[in-house]
């Protein structure tokens, strides 16, 4: 259907009470794993790439292989730049055709976490900017950090005074392998939504109980990502064909089973976040 910018397709999942997966990407077979899952369920989708991938493959890459890809499926589709850890970064991304992008100052004082988020908007221009309030635990690429808590009042005044168009707001979730069940402050959220109107944005969803999920859903949440999740699906899968069949030489035959699996994992998550059909 298109290439398009991720402010139609989250202000729409607002409005409707749904999410759209945001699907982090490595290289070619998930990305076609990820548009594949989302056509054959009608789904919109953001695929999104972290600073440590675009540190091994440059955003030119992913910008020619979404764009490509996307425009030949039947579907919306947004690429993303996931925790962007600078402007010069963000930068790059929208020069070479980004249509969403993430600078996170989660990690910095609060009114320089906002002087930050301001410059990449207003660089941005009509590409939407989100941005991390309070700080999602664990350790993802580049970011890591504890878990601190946003506090409503503040999420309001960050949104009244950068203008962001998204906001990921801490409440309790943890990038990469939670060693234990994660308790997340669904209050707290559904106070944060209370008083922001902009979508609102679930990072380290990986891990989460299915319920949970939904239940941020309920209070809000209108994009929800989705990394660690792919990276065992894929790696699984190639352990599994090369166990099977060892010797084997040729990458298509197991980078098409990692393929197959991270798109089975996909269409799980789109079902759970309510955006099939929606496209």
């Amino acid at each position: 259907m298109s290439f398009v910018s991720s402010r139609e397709l989250l202000l729409r999942a607002r409005a409707e009470h749904f999410a759209v997966g945001a699907f982090n990407v490595e290289n070619m077979e998930m990305v076609q794993a990820v548009l594949e899952a989302a056509s054959e369920l009608r789904s919109p989708v953001l695929i999104q790439t972290t600073p440590g991938t675009l540190n091994y493959a440059p955003p030119r890459v992913f910008a020619g292989m979404v764009s490509r890809m996307a425009a030949a499926a039947p579907i919306p589709a947004a690429l993303h730049l996931d925790h962007g850890d600078s402007f010069e970064r963000a930068r790059i991304c929208a020069e070479e055709g980004y249509t969403s992008l993430m600078i996170d100052g989660s990690l910095l004082p609060f009114e320089e976490n906002i002087a930050l988020t301001k410059s990449v908007i207003e660089m941005a221009g009509d590409i939407p900017v989100e941005a991390e309030l309070g700080t999602v635990g664990g350790k993802e690429d580049t970011h890591a950090a504890g878990i601190s808590y946003t506090d409503p009042a503040q999420a309001e005044e960050f949104v009244a005074r950068t203008g962001v168009f998204s906001l990921a707001p801490a409440i309790g979730t943890a990038h990469g392998v939670y060693k234990s069940e994660p308790k997340l402050d669904l209050a707290r959220l559904e106070e944060i939504a209370a008083r922001v109107p902009n979508p609102l944005v679930l990072h380290g969803t990986s891990g989460v109980p299915v319920d949970t999920v939904k239940a941020c859903i309920e209070r809000g949440i209108s994009k929800v990502n989705y990394a660690t999740d792919l990276r065992i699906a894929f790696t699984k899968a190639v352990e599994a064909w090369l166990a099977e069949h060892p010797g084997t030489i040729d990458p298509k035959k197991y980078l098409g089973a990692a393929r197959q699996a991270v798109k089975a994992r996909v269409e799980e998550l789109i079902r759970l976040c309510g955006s099939e059909g929606k496209a």
